[in-house]
């Protein structure tokens, strides 16, 4: 029987989201092709959340307890996967293709002597060899990819698979394995994370504001918006760039790739940059005052209108609906 190994994220004694979604994929192409799931994961994190991934199609979870592995470090992450993979005959790897995967992929392939598909959006079709779909020319066309190699790397665009249960034995195993000094190149000055707030990789639903806003003070309407739905805020890039919103909520080619259930982009005229990191959303709503801005074009729903008389009264809709 052929395994599959994924790569599995945690932050704060829980699961991300991208990695049940990258472990939901692997558990649907190994009911497929009758193969095994292998879950690698942070040893320190307790049973009960170990458990979640058996609920979500893990045979085996492979535990690894290295406190050097506390600060990402690409170089030995990618030979942790690489090696474990070997360790348990794994053919494929499958890992969320967020800032970690973009870091380790093409590392772990090679340390595999792999085929890589990176920003896949579906599971591969078996019938024809090993083909791969995956989104090209910034999510406006898709390209069918084939691996010929014996080994396989697999990096799932977050929000691409739904995550779904599917219960398995999920037994705990402990890893062995030992990673050389020499892996480990980075030193860790300083970490900055956000709190209390729904990160933009993970959110289904995300409210965004652009230069339309005009000024910081008034995004007090869109953080009520956000609240309400309970979204994540985000943000063009000429808003970033003049600090009225933290980088960190950039979306955009430059910025960050989201494919959420539904974005709602506020004064944003919707430049083709933006558009790369966007357009892959499921639902856009549009509310601008230009009704000739290039985002209308990419929405599925617009207003032409005022966002200071729009986006009270969405509000004032929601809350109506809520309280109903």
């Amino acid at each position: 029987m052929s395994s599959i190994l994924v790569l599995i994220e945690s932050q704060n004694n829980q699961i991300k989201k991208a990695s049940l979604e990258a472990l939901t994929y692997a558990r649907a192409h190994a009911n497929a092709t009758n193969a095994s799931v292998n879950a690698l994961v942070d040893g320190r994190l307790p049973s009960d959340v170990l458990s979640v991934l058996g609920q979500f199609g893990a045979d085996k979870i492979i535990t690894l307890l290295d406190d050097r592995l506390n600060d990402f470090d690409s170089k030995a992450y990618a030979y942790m996967v690489a090696e474990v993979a070997k360790a348990n005959a794994c053919e494929v790897v499958v890992i969320s293709y967020n800032i970690c995967g973009k870091a380790i992929a093409g590392r772990v392939a090679k340390h595999l002597n792999a085929g890589l598909v990176a920003g896949a959006i579906d599971i591969p079709s078996t019938s024809n060899g090993f083909v791969i779909k995956k989104g090209v020319f910034s999510g406006k066309a898709f390209a069918y990819v084939r691996i010929n190699s014996a080994n396989k790397v697999i990096a799932l665009t977050p929000n691409a698979y739904k995550t779904e249960t599917c219960p398995k034995a999920g037994t705990i195993e402990a890893s062995g394995l030992n990673i050389p000094a020499e892996q480990f190149s980075v030193k860790v000055k300083d970490t900055l994370r956000s709190s209390g707030k729904i990160p933009l990789t993970e959110a289904e639903l995300v409210v965004s504001g652009g230069r339309g806003l005009k000024g910081p003070e008034n995004w007090g309407m869109l953080e009520e918006t956000a609240e309400l739905l309970g979204a994540a805020t985000a943000c063009s890039r000429a808003v970033a760039d003049v600090h009225w919103r933290p980088h960190e909520e950039h979306v955009g080619q430059t910025g960050i790739t989201i494919r959420p259930n539904l974005y709602i982009a506020v004064g944003i005229s919707g430049a083709i940059q933006h558009l790369a990191g966007v357009n892959q959303s499921k639902t856009i709503v549009v509310i601008n005052t230009d009704k000739e801005a290039p985002f209308f074009s990419a929405a599925d729903y617009g207003i032409v209108g005022d966002a200071f008389e729009v986006v009270p009264k969405l509000n004032a809709a929601i809350k109506k609906f809520k309280g109903q």
